[in-house]
C-alpha cells in the first residue's frame, strides 16, 4: 500500500538538492510540505493534512543525514590551482589516437605545465595549459572538434593512496563544489590525484571550498 511516507521518500530521492539543507537542519519542514503536497495528492488521489507531510518529512531525515554525514576520510591534502587552462573535447577517431602522442612533445612537463588526455568510448577530451592551444588545434587539424572551452582552472588535491580504497571521497567533494553552485567540466583522478577542472570565475569559491574540506579535517 502507498502511504505519505513512500511517496515522501521517493520525492525527496528524485530532488537531490533538497537532501543537503535537510541533512543539515536547515529546511522549513512547514514549506516544503506545502511545495510537494500537490504531488502527494495527485499520487494519493485523495487530500492530505500538511502536518502529516512534514511528520514523513521529519522521520526521513534520520536517514537523509546517515546518507549525507562526511566521509571518514584524511583530506589533509596539498591545494595545488594552475590557471589558463583549456578543454578540448574531440570525436574518437583511429587517426586522432595517432596524433595525440605527438601532443606529449609539446608540453613542457618539467615547468608543471599540463596535459590530460581522457578517453571515452566515443569522445576524447584534451585538458592543457591555454598557450599550447593553437600548436595542439593544428597537430589535430583534420579532426572533428566537439567543443573547446578555454578560460578554465585546475584544481588538484593530492591523497595518500587510502583515497582509492575509501567508498564517497570524490562524492563528497563534488557534493561541496555544487552545494556552491560550482560547475565541473572535467574530472581527472590518478592513485594520488583528484583534479577538477573549473571555469576561472569559480576558481576562489572552489579553492574555498576544498580549504575547507582540509582545514575542517586538521580541527
Amino acid at each position: 500500500m502507498v502511504t505519505i511516507s513512500h511517496i515522501v521518500q521517493k520525492l525527496v530521492d528524485d530532488k537531490i538538492f533538497i537532501q543537503e539543507p535537510m541533512s543539515k537542519g536547515i529546511v522549513s519542514y512547514g514549506s516544503l510540505a506545502e511545495q510537494i503536497k500537490p504531488e502527494i495528492e495527485k499520487e494519493l488521489g485523495k487530500k492530505v493534512k500538511t502536518h502529516a507531510i512534514v511528520m514523513a518529512l521529519r522521520r526521513y531525515t534520520d536517514t537523509i543525514k546517515e546518507k549525507h554525514k562526511d566521509v571518514n576520510f584524511d583530506y589533509s591534502s596539498e591545494i595545488i590551482l594552475k590557471t589558463d587552462v583549456c578543454d578540448i573535447a574531440l570525436r574518437r577517431s583511429s587517426s586522432l589516437l595517432k596524433k595525440l602522442k605527438s601532443l606529449y612533445d609539446v608540453v613542457d612537463f618539467e615547468k608543471g605545465d599540463i596535459l590530460n588526455i581522457i578517453h571515452g568510448g566515443h569522445e576524447v577530451s584534451v585538458v592543457t595549459n591555454d598557450r599550447y592551444r593553437e600548436k595542439l588545434l593544428s597537430i589535430l587539424k583534420g579532426e572533428k572538434i566537439l567543443n573547446l572551452e578555454k578560460n578554465l582552472i585546475c584544481l588538484t588535491l593530492t591523497y595518500s593512496k587510502n583515497y582509492l580504497y575509501t567508498p564517497g571521497v570524490i562524492y563528497n567533494v563534488v557534493r561541496n563544489l555544487a552545494w556552491e553552485n560550482i560547475n565541473i567540466f572535467e574530472i581527472v583522478s590518478t592513485n594520488t590525484e583528484l583534479t577538477f577542472i573549473l571555469h576561472k570565475k569559480d576558481a576562489v569559491k572552489g579553492y574555498n571550498v576544498l580549504e575547507r574540506l582540509v582545514e575542517k579535517n586538521k580541527a
